[in-house]
């Protein structure tokens, strides 16, 4: 991520932990790969890439980041947002969990 020093202290960097419905990992696996490309696109975002833990499979991890507060809110009203948005408690076991973090190091 490179992003100008004045700038940095706005990035928002989170992780969402999404945990599957018994017998639902595909199908949520799917729908959030669905989320990559339009978000990659948004002007907003920095990162977007998404994980599985080894050790819980069923448990994806999505880390982005956006270059700022509102790019976030944007983003979370786009349409492909929303598509999952609407799917979500027939998919996931919890309620999407969003930690956010804060860059360190380079």
């Amino acid at each position: 991520m490179s992003v100008s020093v004045d700038r940095a202290r706005d990035v928002v960097i989170s992780l969402a932990t999404l945990v599957a419905r018994e017998g639902r990992r595909e199908d949520v696996r799917r729908e959030l790969l669905k989320l990559i490309e339009p978000t990659r696109a948004e002007q907003g975002n920095l990162d977007y890439v998404l994980f599985e833990m080894a050790d819980a499979l069923g448990t994806f991890i999505m880390r982005e980041a956006f270059v700022s507060a509102a790019a976030l809110r944007e983003h979370q009203e786009t349409s492909h947002y929303a598509a999952f948005a609407a799917q979500a408690d027939e998919l996931l076991a919890e309620p999407l969990a969003l930690t956010f973090l804060t860059q360190v190091s380079d």
